[in-house]
């Protein structure tokens, strides 16, 4: 059995010297290394900026979509939308594991959900057993390598496998607002009502509590009042997050000219790096979770409207970000119906 680099970097095809993330095509083969281990995937959790892109490329047709993710995974070894970069996470079975993986918890049988992103693991899809134009969740036949380095959580027994891989697919943004949002805090979600938005809104209810104010900025009226239906903010304002001013002004409005603490931007469609700045006051905070997000457009759009702000990578990774987003569907039985109406 050869031996493994902990990032995965023996597995990188091109360009040489690189990590699998950033790499063009990965070696897929699944004869595992050392210090790896062999997952039978039975999930693929798509992110949403991904899944837009290809759904909006394919004209919504399923057959188009499965050939579009098949080709994806042939050329590049992982699944990897070759436009929003970005790729998701997935549910499977360890198969084998390589006697010097790391983490000795892990063990032959175990249902896992990987915490680390498709763009980077290196995937094998024999077959496309079940695909909805309308759900980013992916039934497959495959397998997948992960790497020593590889974050994972063994699926709860209290909570369904569809659900559970659905909550921490967006583990990183509720575990981030966890993190940021402050008591009396005024925040604002854009695209609150998503998946990760729901959760986000919960956690930001929560920490903000009855002094602060949550707005949420939500394209689709259906996403809006499920926001309303769920009082998981304080603020709904319906509109389109990529007209800049049409937003700042309804936000203003809410705020006065103060503007927000903290603004969450979970939306799956370019160009809403400008309404986020704008509508968060000097010295605030805004975190970017979004996978369309530009963080050029970002970094320079807030010089160049002098916006002395902190803008935050959305990281998908922050310590002890499956448990709370798990225990928000523990909590609320609310956001838990409605999840698995949707996933399960």
């Amino acid at each position: 059995m050869e031996k493994g680099c902990r990032y995965g970097t023996h597995r990188v095809r091109e360009p040489q010297g690189t990590l699998p993330q950033p790499a063009l095509r990965l070696d897929n083969t699944m004869e595992i290394y050392d210090n790896e281990a062999l997952i039978s995937v039975s999930t693929l959790n798509i992110d949403s900026a991904s899944y837009t892109q290809i759904r909006q490329t394919c004209d919504s047709d399923a057959e188009k979509m499965k050939a579009m993710i098949l080709d994806i995974v042939a050329t590049r070894g992982k699944m990897q939308n070759p436009v929003t970069g970005s790729g998701g996470m997935l549910l499977g079975t360890i198969r084998e594991i390589g006697p010097n993986f790391h983490n000795k918890t892990l063990k032959k049988g175990d249902k896992i959900a990987t915490l680390v992103s498709l763009s980077l693991t290196p995937l094998k899809i024999h077959k496309i057993n079940h695909l909805d134009p309308d759900s980013d969740q992916v039934d497959v036949e495959a397998e997948a390598i992960l790497f020593d380095s590889g974050l994972f959580a063994k699926l709860p027994e209290d909570i369904p496998e569809k659900l559970a891989l659905a909550a921490l697919d967006v583990a990183g943004a509720p575990a981030q607002v966890d993190r940021l949002v402050k008591e009396g805090d005024v925040v604002c979600i854009i695209g609150g009502g998503g998946k990760s938005g729901v959760l986000c809104c919960y956690q930001a209810m929560k920490n903000a509590g009855p002094y602060g104010r949550v707005i949420v900025v939500e394209y689709n009226e259906t996403n809006a009042q499920r926001i309303r239906d769920l009082h998981l903010a304080t603020d709904v304002i319906v509109a389109d997050a990529t007209n800049v001013m049409d937003v700042y002004n309804k936000v203003k409005a809410i705020t006065g000219e103060r503007g927000c603490d903290v603004t969450i931007n979970n939306v799956n469609v370019p160009s809403t790096e400008m309404t986020s700045i704008l509508i968060t006051k000097g010295q605030g905070c805004v975190y970017f979770f979004s996978m369309a997000t530009s963080f050029t457009k970002a970094a320079l759009g807030a010089e160049g409207v002098g916006k002395d702000i902190s803008l935050i990578v959305g990281n998908g990774y922050a310590k002890g970000h499956a448990d709370l987003t798990l225990n928000i569907i523990r909590e609320s039985k609310p956001i838990r119906e409605l999840f698995e109406k949707i996933y399960v």
